[in-house]
């Protein structure tokens, strides 16, 4: 009902216009874009500070870290799959001493 409205399409429209001019008056902004910048290069920088304190954390509580569990999920796959060829070859074995 609001949407077919031509008054609040006027006003979304205008407001679209303005956050636009906005944007980019921001964007066009040197000083601006450096600042955000900055702020994304600390935020990353905090993040990996943090990541190494957690896997600091875990390893001195003896708890596995994420990437430990992955090298364990992928070792246990590759166990999967050489089994999975050690029975086949033993079903083929089985099978060529029953002809």
């Amino acid at each position: 009902m609001l949407k077919n409205n031509p008054v609040m399409k006027k006003l979304v429209e205008t407001g679209e216009e303005r956050i636009g001019k906005i944007a980019q008056q921001l964007l066009s902004n040197e000083k601006f874009v450096a600042t955000v910048q900055t702020l994304v290069s600390r935020s990353l920088a905090a993040k990996g500070t943090l990541d190494s304190a957690l896997r600091t954390a875990l390893s001195a509580m003896n708890l596995p870290s994420t990437a430990d569990l992955e090298q364990l999920r992928t070792k246990v796959d590759d166990l999967e799959k050489l089994l999975s060829s050690v029975e086949s070859k033993i079903d083929a074995l089985v099978d060529s001493k029953k002809q």
